[in-house]
């Protein structure tokens, strides 16, 4: 029965909330719902790997999510802000590795207001790369000024679509609100990204299909699945979790029903395996984000524990990742990678 749903999937992209729980469940059927998820990502977005190099320009957050590390009651952590300049001078050597994509992440920190974030954008277009805001919840005229001075994207995950379970991991927010922050971006014509966090405690399966066809109902451009790695300064520091496999099904069952999609193996994937991001892009992925931020940054950004590469340079990654791209027989894109909607929906 469950190889059939696969087949299904595979072929019209579409299943429904029990079909997606009860492939969830079943372990024995997961090699070949990898090789269903490669074959559907090959057959719409290529063998082209998309890079989009990310600048986490700031820890400091206004937020007290309890899964992640930059949480304002953690005192344990060492607060920064980059410059713009630095900023800037961090996305022009990007473009020179060859970066067609740079991806702005930071806590919601009010420092950078829409003026100094409007420059920025600015700037970073004449680079001729695509710009993608990962900046938390803003209102509609936030949002509007980005996308004027030339932001392309932007990327809000939404974590849990089970709304109590959100707002108990998000003291003080409302899921109402992030939803409109979906809806908003969307009419202001972004490439809109969003995902979820496998392996949270108090999630259940149920919540995950939930999740998957959230997704599917947005028709969204770009989707992060990332496994949820419990960090020790966090309220959620004694949570074991066992989630890569978990979270390389849910990608892939995302390949499946959205194939058009932007799909990363995100770096947390590797922080669990070795191998992960190389596995995740023979199961459904076709987009890197690696770190492009320099020096101390990187460790200070430590959103979970045991971060890759936080020693290494961004052009120390640009090879690396080149390279074990290379090794599964996958190209780098010279393109933007924006999303061309193949398949209708």
């Amino acid at each position: 029965m469950s190889i059939e749903l696969i087949k299904k999937a595979e072929k019209n992209h579409v299943l429904n909330r029990e079909e997606i729980i009860s492939l969830l469940k079943d372990d024995s059927i997961d090699a070949a719902l990898f090789r269903a998820a490669n074959k559907v990502r090959g057959k719409y977005m290529g063998e082209e790997v998309h890079l989009r190099g990310i600048i986490e320009f700031s820890n400091i957050c206004k937020r007290d999510c309890l899964y992640c590390g930059l949480r304002k009651s953690n005192e344990n952590l060492e607060r920064y802000r980059i410059m713009p300049e630095e900023i800037l001078d961090l996305a022009k050597k990007a473009a020179e590795y060859g970066y067609k994509s740079i991806v702005l992440q930071s806590g919601e920190d009010s420092y950078y207001t829409v003026d100094i974030l409007q420059n920025i954008i600015r700037e970073i277009k004449k680079l001729n790369v695509a710009v993608t805001l990962s900046l938390g919840e803003k209102t509609f005229e936030e949002y509007k000024a980005y996308k004027e001075a030339g932001a392309d994207r932007y990327l809000i995950r939404i974590e849990t679509t089970d709304k109590s379970l959100y707002e108990s991991l998000d003291p003080g927010m409302s899921q109402d609100e992030r939803m409109r922050c979906l809806k908003d971006l969307s009419s202001l014509g972004y490439e809109v990204g969003t995902g979820n966090l496998v392996g949270l405690p108090g999630q259940s399966l149920e919540s995950i299909a939930d999740d998957i066809l959230f997704f599917k109902e947005i028709d969204a451009d770009m989707i992060g699945l990332g496994p949820f790695i419990p960090n020790e300064d966090t309220p959620l520091k004694d949570v074991k979790v066992e989630n890569f496999q978990m979270s390389l099904k849910v990608m892939a069952l995302v390949r499946l029903l959205l194939p058009d999609a932007n799909i990363p193996a995100t770096t947390a994937m590797e922080s669990l395996n070795k191998n992960g991001r190389m596995i995740a892009l023979s199961s459904g992925a076709n987009v890197v984000m690696p770190n492009i931020t320099e020096g101390e940054y990187r460790r200070m950004y430590a959103i979970y524990p045991g971060k890759i590469c936080i020693n290494d340079t961004p052009n120390q990654c640009w090879n690396c990742i080149n390279g074990k791209i290379a090794s599964i027989g996958r190209t780098v894109s010279k393109e933007l990678g924006s999303r061309e909607k193949i398949f209708a929906l």
